[in-house]
C-alpha cells in the first residue's frame, strides 16, 4: 500500500483526497502557490511545498515542480484530482518515469479519450453509439460552417481538448456560427493549447446522463451505476444526482454495459466517468443515448455515488494504484437510496454569474443534516485565480424527493459574506417545477434562468430583527410615550436605503451593523446616514472593469455607435470568459481596453456617452 502521497491539486478535492488518506494511515503532501499560502488543504496536509507564483500556469500546471515536490518529500505517488493535469498524460508518464506511482489511468487511455473526436471513433469501433457530427481534421472556418449546415442548427461547437464546460458553443443560426467558433477555438487555447473543435448535432430535448466506471491492473472493470447532471449553466454542471430520474432498469442495465464495454476498450484502470448525452423527447430509452466523451479522472460529482453505494472512491483509487484489484465485484454493488450535490460559487447570480472575490468574514454551511465538501474557511480569501466553486453540498435521501428537500433545507441554512454565492439560485433551481418533477434537461437554465437569479430579498421579520440590535433601549422607549411600540424607520441594506419597521425594546448595547442571514443570502443592515458620492459605474456609460482580469477581445474603438446591450470586450477572469456589454445606445468616448493587457478591478475599460 501507497504510504506517502503528494496531492497535486488545490481546494476541497485536495482537502478530499487528504481525508481520505489520513484515515488509511497514509501520509500527505500539498503543494501550493503564492495566492494559496493559507489554503485549507495547506493546513490539513502532513507537509506542504510552495511551488510557485498565484498563476496556474505558472504552479499548478507546471509538472515538473510538482515532481521535484515529490522527491524533496519522500512522497511514493501523486494523485492530481481533477482539472490542472489530471488528463494530461505527458504529465502522467513524467510521473511514472520518475519513478512515482500515478494515480490514475495509464497515459495511453488518457490520450485515447483526450481528443473528443479520436474518442467518439473509437467508441463507434468498440460497439459504443455516439451522436451524429463532424470530428474531422480541417479546421477552415468556412468548412466548418458547411459541415454545422450539413448537420443541421442547432449545432454544438467542442473543442477537442476540451472538458470542465470549457470552449464550448451552442449555435442556433448560421449568422452566429463565425462568431461562436472564434470565441470557442480562443477559450480552447486558452484553456488547453489546443484550439481544434468538432462539431455536433445538438439534441433539443438533452439530457446528461454519465456512468461511473472502475478499473483495476488485474483486468476487472466494474460501473457504479449512473448519474444525472442535466441541470447545467454554460455547460458548467449545478446539480447532479444519483440515480437518474425516470432510468428503467433495462435501460440502466444496457447503459452501464455500454460504459463498460467503454473503459474496457483503452483497458482503463482506475476511476472514470464515461458520459453520454440522451434525447429525452421520449423519456430515456437506450437507443436515443449517445456517447459524448470519457473524463479519465476523478470527477467533481463523484460524492453522490459514493452517498448511494457505499463506496469511497478516493480510498479504491489508492488501493488500485498500489496494485490490489478492486474491492467489490459487480454482484456486490448496490443502489441505496438518492443522493443530491449542489455546486456552490462565489459568484453573483443577479450581477450576470460575475465571480465574486474578497475575504470570507463568514463562512457557514450546515453538515450536521449532509455532507459538505470545501477548501475554504472563514477567514480565507476567495481568490481571482482559481474556478470559483467554494463548496459541493451534499444530501442523501431515501427516496429523490427527501434528498431535493434536504439539499434545499442545507442551502437555506448556509450563511456567506461579504463574498456572494449562486446559494439562493441553487434554492430556486431546486424548486422549479421541472426539477421537482425530474424532467430537467440542460437547456432549463437557459431557458427560465431569469426566474431563478432573481435578486434575493429578506423578509420583514428578518430586518426588525436585525434592526432592534442596533436602536438604543433609550431611544426606542421615548417613542413609546403615548404611542403604539411600533414606527417605521430608514436603514441601509447593502448600502440602499430600505424602511425597517421597529418593535420591541431596543438594546443597552446596541451593534453598529448587523448581518442579516435568510434563505441562503446575507446583507448587511447599518444605520441610515446621508448617502455620499459614488463612483462612475454603468448608469453613467463608466464600464468599469468588475473584477481583476485579461482582457482578451475588444469589439468596439472610439467613436463608435453602439446600442444596449452591443459586446464591447471581452474579459477572462477565474476561468471564464466574461463579456462587458453597452448599458445604453451610444457613442464610444472613450475607450482604455487593448486586448492581452491585465486590468484590475473598477479600472476605467470604455466610456459610452448617450445618443442624442
Amino acid at each position: 500500500m501507497i504510504t506517502s502521497l503528494l496531492i497535486a491539486n488545490r481546494g476541497e478535492i485536495a482537502c478530499r483526497i487528504i481525508r481520505t488518506a489520513r484515515e488509511m494511515g497514509i501520509r500527505t503532501v500539498a503543494v501550493y502557490s503564492d495566492a494559496d499560502a493559507k489554503a485549507l488543504h495547506v493546513r490539513e496536509a502532513d507537509e506542504a511545498v510552495h511551488i510557485g507564483p498565484s498563476p496556474a500556469r505558472e504552479s499548478y500546471l507546471i509538472g515538473e515542480k510538482i515532481i521535484a515536490a515529490a522527491k524533496a518529500t519522500g512522497a511514493e505517488a501523486i494523485h492530481p484530482g481533477y482539472g490542472f493535469l489530471s488528463e494530461n498524460a505527458e504529465f502522467a508518464q513524467a510521473v511514472a518515469d520518475a519513478g512515482l506511482v500515478w494515480v490514475g489511468p495509464k497515459p495511453s487511455s488518457i490520450t485515447a479519450m483526450g481528443l473528443k473526436d479520436a474518442a467518439k471513433k473509437l467508441m463507434a469501433d468498440a460497439g459504443v453509439p455516439v451522436t451524429p457530427g463532424y470530428m474531422g481534421e480541417n479546421q477552415d472556418p468556412a468548412f466548418l460552417a458547411e459541415q454545422a449546415a450539413e448537420i443541421g442548427y442547432p449545432v454544438l461547437i467542442k473543442a477537442v481538448a476540451g472538458g470542465g464546460g470549457k470552449g464550448m458553443r451552442k449555435v442556433d443560426a448560421a449568422a452566429d456560427f463565425a462568431d461562436m467558433l472564434a470565441s470557442c477555438q480562443r477559450e480552447a487555447a486558452a484553456s488547453f493549447g489546443n484550439d481544434h473543435v468538432l462539431i455536433e448535432k445538438y439534441i433539443l430535448t438533452p439530457r446528461h446522463i454519465e456512468v461511473q466506471v472502475f478499473g483495476d491492473t488485474h483486468g476487472n472493470v466494474v460501473h457504479l451505476f449512473e448519474r444525472d447532471c442535466s441541470l447545467q449553466r454554460r455547460h458548467q454542471k449545478v446539480i447532479e444526482e444519483a440515480p437518474a430520474p425516470g432510468m428503467d432498469d433495462a435501460t440502466r442495465a444496457d447503459l452501464c454495459a455500454a460504459a463498460v464495454r467503454a473503459a474496457k476498450a483503452v483497458d482503463y484502470v482506475g476511476a472514470g466517468t464515461i458520459e453520454f448525452i440522451a434525447d429525452a423527447s421520449e423519456g430515456l430509452r437506450a437507443d436515443r443515448i449517445w456517447f459524448m466523451e470519457m473524463n479519465t479522472r476523478l470527477q467533481v460529482e463523484h460524492p453522490v455515488t459514493e452517498e448511494i453505494t457505499g463506496v469511497d472512491l478516493v480510498e479504491w483509487q489508492l488501493r488500485v494504484a498500489s496494485g490490489e484489484p478492486i474491492p467489490l465485484g459487480q454482484d456486490e454493488l448496490a443502489i441505496n437510496g438518492w443522493a443530491m450535490e449542489a455546486r456552490l460559487y462565489a459568484e453573483d447570480p443577479a450581477k450576470g454569474f460575475l465571480p465574486s472575490i474578497g475575504t470570507l468574514e463568514l463562512f457557514q454551511l450546515p453538515e450536521h443534516s449532509g455532507r459538505v465538501d470545501t477548501g475554504v474557511y472563514e477567514g480565507a480569501e476567495v481568490s481571482p485565480f482559481y474556478d470559483p466553486m467554494i463548496a459541493k453540498v451534499i444530501a442523501w435521501g431515501e427516496d429523490r424527493e427527501e434528498a431535493r428537500e434536504m439539499l434545499s433545507e442545507m442551502l437555506e441554512d448556509s450563511a456567506i459574506w461579504p463574498v456572494r454565492t449562486n446559494s439562493a439560485f441553487l434554492i430556486a433551481a431546486l424548486d422549479h417545477p421541472d426539477f421537482v418533477a425530474g424532467t430537467v434537461d440542460t437547456g432549463l437554465i437557459g431557458r427560465d434562468g431569469d426566474s431563478m437569479t432573481a435578486e434575493p430579498v429578506p423578509s420583514g421579520q428578518a430586518l426588525t430583527n436585525a434592526a432592534m440590535a442596533m436602536v438604543p433601549r433609550a431611544l426606542q422607549s421615548g417613542f413609546r410615550l403615548n404611542a403604539p411600540d411600533v414606527r417605521n424607520a430608514p436603514f441601509l441594506l447593502d448600502g440602499k436605503r430600505v424602511d425597517v419597521t421597529l418593535h420591541g425594546p431596543g438594546t443597552d448595547e446596541p451593534a453598529p451593523a448587523m448581518l442579516v442571514a435568510e434563505s441562503g443570502a446575507v446583507w448587511q443592515l447599518t444605520p441610515w446616514r446621508a448617502a455620499g458620492g459614488t463612483g462612475g459605474g454603468a448608469s453613467d456609460g463608466a464600464i468599469l472593469s468588475p473584477m481583476p482580469g485579461k482582457i482578451i477581445a475588444v469589439d468596439v474603438a472610439a467613436g463608435d455607435k453602439v446600442t444596449k446591450g452591443q459586446k464591447l470586450l471581452t474579459l477572462e477572469a477565474m476561468k471564464m470568459e466574461h463579456s462587458l456589454t453597452a448599458p445604453f445606445d451610444g457613442i464610444v468616448a472613450e475607450l482604455n481596453a487593448i486586448a492581452g493587457t491585465q486590468v484590475q478591478v473598477e479600472a476605467l475599460l470604455a466610456k459610452i456617452e448617450a445618443a442624442e
